[in-house]
């Protein structure tokens, strides 16, 4: 495979890159997808998603983005297992993508790596980190049947994934530095008027406290008024995301928080290299909008790899 050179390499299986592969593959494109781990991405772990555009019914994020994958496969897209990307490099307008497997080569890159959940990097939040600290509710929810647990964040994704706890625990407690919920609308209304559902307004998780799991939490007030143990089983954390793109610095422009500048076809800095999805500076994290992303970026790669071969329709 080393010496090969495909059209495009699509890096990175959730909705994004699946819509990219989906396109690619139709355009009859030598394209493939890598991905480290099952496709769908963050999506697949979300209990429902009921804003996506055609569905009135609420649908698991994992039949949704499976959905993508079969029909992206009935186009004869290839998904290979990879591990992550290690690296990227233009020898001569031939992208080498780079991972501890060995190299593969292309025309053009789709990078659709997504991001991974940010941590409060406060103390016991390693330690307990599968005893009680998760950062995946739909993963360990259902063993804290009965418990209280504690969730920090404010914005759509701590109130889903709150709302998804009370089926199992007694009581679900969330945890904002702010004086309201950053999520909006709907999401907000159920929270707020859930008889399982407590709130902490303006505090700020300091330490996480247990023996062989977790049995507590300590909460400072962000204005200062002191400090408050609140005893629980559990700690869901959604603090916010961090962009998979460590091994691009250097190589492509990256965003001061680490995620891809790219212009307005999706090219990154690199030419012929496109990102697409929530690694994409400027994303608004949402599944319709990865779609969209998917669509432009392989068509912006479908276009730079007609116009190498001189193939292009002008």
């Amino acid at each position: 495979m080393e010496d090969k050179v495909f059209d495009v390499i699509v890096v990175g299986g959730g909705p994004a890159g699946l819509t990219a592969g989906l396109y690619l593959a139709r355009a009859r494109m030598d394209a493939v997808l890598v991905e480290k781990q099952l496709t769908g991405g963050a999506p697949a772990l979300t209990e429902k998603i009921e804003n996506y555009p055609g569905f009135p019914e609420p649908i698991s994020g994992f039949e949704l983005v499976d959905r993508m994958r079969r029909q992206a496969e009935g186009f004869g897209l290839n998904i290979l297992p990879f591990n992550p990307l290690e690296g990227l490099r233009d020898e001569g307008g031939v992208k080498v993508v780079r991972t501890a497997e060995g190299e593969m080569r292309a025309y053009a890159v789709v990078l659709a790596t997504g991001m991974r959940p940010a941590t409060l990097g406060v103390p016991g939040e390693e330690e307990f980190h599968g005893r009680g600290v998760s950062y995946c509710a739909t993963c360990d929810g259902a063993f804290f049947k009965g418990a209280v647990v504690a969730v920090v964040g404010g914005g759509n994704s701590a109130v889903e994934e709150a709302l998804f706890l009370t089926r199992f625990a007694d009581k679900v407690i969330i945890v904002h530095r702010r004086d309201r919920l950053r999520a909006g609308g709907v999401l907000e209304e159920r929270a707020l008027s859930h008889p399982k559902m407590d709130f902490r307004w303006k505090k700020m998780v300091k330490e996480i406290r247990g023996d062989q799991k977790v049995t507590g939490i300590v909460l400072a007030d962000v204005e200062g008024g002191g400090e408050e143990e609140l005893a629980v089983d559990g700690v869901f954390l959604y603090v916010g995301n961090l962009p998979n793109t460590a091994e691009l610095e250097g190589i492509i422009e990256l965003d001061e928080r680490g995620f891809i500048r790219t212009d307005g076809s999706l090219q990154t800095s690199m030419k012929g290299v496109f990102a697409a999805g929530d690694v994409r500076s400027g994303a608004v994290w949402q599944v319709a909008a990865a779609v969209g992303d998917g669509v432009r970026a392989a068509l912006g790669a479908q276009f730079h790899v007609e116009n190498l071969k001189g193939t292009a329709y002008i």
